[in-house]
């Protein structure tokens, strides 16, 4: 954890998380918790969560609440672990169109939660290592980084910098696995890695919440032969404490 002051973000400034949404309430509930976690971390930052779809409310409204409520300023974080096209264009959507509208509110925008300019944050590591443990994997010989997918090469390239990252940490080989959009799917990476030689295989879950691509990626796993699947970041701690450091990097801008 950072101990980060809690004069880092601007006084009074609220921190407004954006999640991607989704039709599964279990991910609504992810985000409120993480939501809660943030200000535990933090007592004083007003923290209001928000979703691009599926879930209401979402950024536009909340910023204009703000705006409306008498707040000049206020941070928002992308609860995202690439920074592909929600964070490019639907989030900077989001906030143009509180600016165009209601009572003036300066937002500043902080980088994803995955990789930034290629950094991948020891608390992201810290918060998969975490949930790996909680699954009690035992001793392994091979792991698999289970990532929701994603077309965008760029955003493909930071999934693989987290999973050299980890694998590094846990000396372990690590391989990319995604529920969506790109091959391997999870059952792949696994069979391959089994086929290679390796004994026990684990699969670690990039995924900020649950929902049918976790799910999925259980499934596919397990049906592979993976020893264990780790669950979701959810509101693990160290989530928490990268949030707060987006956001006071956001805010000193």
């Amino acid at each position: 954890m950072s101990g980060a002051p809690a004069s880092a973000l601007a006084a009074g400034d609220p921190v407004v998380l954006v999640a991607h949404g989704s039709r599964d309430p279990r991910a609504a509930e992810a985000t409120r918790a993480l939501a809660r976690a943030v200000c535990a971390a933090r007592p004083g930052v007003a923290v209001s969560a928000s979703w691009l779809d599926h879930t209401a409310p979402g950024p536009t409204e909340v910023l204009r609440s703000l705006a409306a409520a008498g707040h000049p300023r206020a941070v928002l974080v992308p609860l995202l672990l690439t920074a592909a096209y929600h964070r490019r264009v639907d989030v900077p959507e989001a906030v143009a169109a509180a600016r165009e509208s209601g009572p003036p509110i300066d937002v500043r925008v902080s980088d994803v939660l995955g990789p930034a300019d290629g950094v991948v944050d020891g608390a992201l590591l810290a918060g998969l290592r975490r949930r790996l443990a909680e699954a009690e994997p035992g001793r392994f010989d091979a792991l698999v980084l289970a990532a929701a997918g994603t077309r965008d090469p760029r955003a493909r390239g930071s999934v693989g910098r987290v999973a050299a990252a980890l694998g590094a940490e846990l000396g372990v080989p690590c391989r990319v696995s995604y529920a969506s959009a790109a091959p391997p799917g999870v059952a792949a990476a696994v069979s391959r890695l089994r086929a290679a030689g390796a004994r026990r295989v684990v699969v670690s879950a990039y995924f900020l919440a649950p929902g049918l691509f976790h799910d999925a990626v259980l499934a596919g796993a397990r049906a592979a032969g993976a020893v264990t699947v780790s669950g979701p970041l959810t509101d693990a701690p160290e989530l928490a404490d990268l949030v707060l450091r987006r956001a006071d990097a956001a805010s000193a801008t």
